[in-house]
């Protein structure tokens, strides 16, 4: 994507709800507007933006409120902060935008075209409505989930699930445990959340998705039907790691976690397709039976491993388990896209969620699917039996995958099934196709910024 020489910069506020997982890809997002000539400003809450490790240097930072300024564990539980945070958080955001609307006639670039909101904070597109702004809804997660979601908006499912299988539109059938986990909590609280997301959706003047047209054809299609101003945009990832038309776009950029770099010196000693790569992204808390199972596994399976174990879940490990050996190396956090993209990596363990999905997916390493809560089950459900590029471990009544079940899985990926790695490939390039000059993602992206630029 060429940067385009204009006499005012549309200027873009990329509102985001302030976990790893969300603000990611909307960075990434933020990063490819830039690059197309448009003005970003990141806006997030002050609670997390306290937290953060590094944050990019060319995109500016505002903050609002989300009611826990001193910190999220303030809040007794999930429900209170939401109610607090949808409180206080469109009256932030509406000071914001007042603010930068005043600075109008001393900054022409600070007048706020466009607003780019995480569709989890639904109030937001209320707010910029009432300020007369275009606001596009950003969908973090896969369009499969994205509709299901809006099925149970419609009625057309119910909470908690009584059928064992389900038949949605453009949809594979699903089972029960194909289905987003909240479905089965007894509080609703989190699949509410999840739901609200399309509320008010019909009134954006865009729906952005986080995925790429020829991976999600069917439902996409389906959903255009319905939503004629949705636009496939991803994989929103770093660019060094599809088409590298951003120069020094080597990860996101923003991080609460300091990667621990020297695991890439030893990827360097190792063989090719030699070593599988754990890891359960930023927010699953696995149990010390669970994590005790896994380490059982890489302990006595051939293959080398990559182990990553956040400092809050170290203690789960069983004691007499090395964190460094020749055969293995487990660290706290690390860059996953480098890793991915080592020739020694040749399978990803992984929880399955949407960010980590579309990254094995763009470097195409086959995946053993170990879902444990959220989107996670439907994405291990597509890298299963659709894409067909991994294996989702079976588990035990517990749902705990024990050592023989993963390793089993593990031995199939690493020295038998061809046919897996060759559908990883496949996809690789099709997500490669989709965010090149003339792909589906890219055109939809020159449409976006060309309707701020011209508006």
């Amino acid at each position: 994507m060429e940067k385009k020489s204009i006499s005012r910069r549309a200027h873009c506020l990329v509102l985001i709800y302030p976990v790893q997982g969300h603000i990611n890809p909307m960075l990434q997002f933020s990063k490819l507007l830039e690059h197309q000539g448009v003005r970003v400003t990141l806006v997030t809450t002050l609670s997390y933006y306290k937290n953060l490790q590094s944050v990019p240097p060319s995109i500016a930072i505002e903050t609002i409120s989300d009611g826990f300024d001193n910190g999220i564990s303030d809040a007794e539980e999930f429900k209170a902060y939401l109610e607090r945070f949808w409180q206080v958080g469109p009256e932030t955001f509406a000071q914001l935008l007042e603010k930068l609307g005043e600075s109008k006639e001393d900054d022409d670039d600070e007048h706020v075209d466009c607003v780019v909101y995480d569709s989890c904070l639904p109030w937001a597109l209320d707010v910029a409505k009432r300020f007369g702004i275009v606001a596009a809804s950003y969908l973090t997660q896969s369009m499969s989930v994205n509709s299901i979601y809006y099925h149970l908006l419609l009625g057309k499912l119910k909470a908690p699930l009584t059928q064992h299988e389900i038949f949605l539109p453009s949809l594979p059938k699903f089972h029960l445990q194909d289905m987003p986990s909240f479905f089965f909590d007894e509080d609703h609280t989190v699949l509410d959340f999840g739901v609200a997301q399309f509320s008010n959706i019909h009134k954006a003047d865009w729906i952005l998705c986080n995925t790429f047209y020829e991976l999600d054809q069917e439902i996409v299609d389906w959903a255009v039907k319905i939503w004629p101003n949705l636009k496939t945009i991803g994989p929103n990832v770093p660019s060094f790691f599809l088409d590298k038309r951003c120069e020094n776009d080597e990860d996101y950029g923003v991080t609460m976690y300091k990667s621990e770099e020297y695991c890439m010196e030893w990827l360097n000693d190792k063989p090719k397709g030699s070593v599988v790569y754990v890891s359960f992204g930023s927010m699953v808390k696995l149990g010390e039976e669970q994590m005790e199972e896994i380490a059982c596994c890489l302990r006595e399976c051939s293959s080398y491993f990559l182990w990553v174990v956040r400092a809050s879940e170290e203690t789960k490990l069983p004691k007499d388990f090395e964190k460094k050996t020749d055969k293995g190396l487990i660290v706290t956090w690390c860059s996953q896209l480098k890793v991915l993209a080592h020739e020694a990596v040749g399978c990803f363990v992984t929880h399955c969620g949407w960010n980590s999905t579309l990254e094995t997916v763009c470097l195409g390493v086959p995946t053993v699917a170990i879902p444990c809560w959220s989107d996670q089950n439907t994405n291990a459900k597509y890298i299963a039996d659709v894409w067909k590029i991994g294996i989702r471990a079976s588990t035990d009544e517990k749902k705990v995958v024990h050592a023989e079940s993963l390793e089993h899985c593990i031995k199939e990926i690493m020295e038998r099934n061809k046919e897996m790695k060759n559908n990883a490939i496949r996809w690789k390039t099709l997500a490669l196709r989709a965010v090149s000059e003339g792909g589906s993602s890219y055109e939809n992206i020159i449409q976006f910024t060309n309707s701020l630029l011209h508006s």
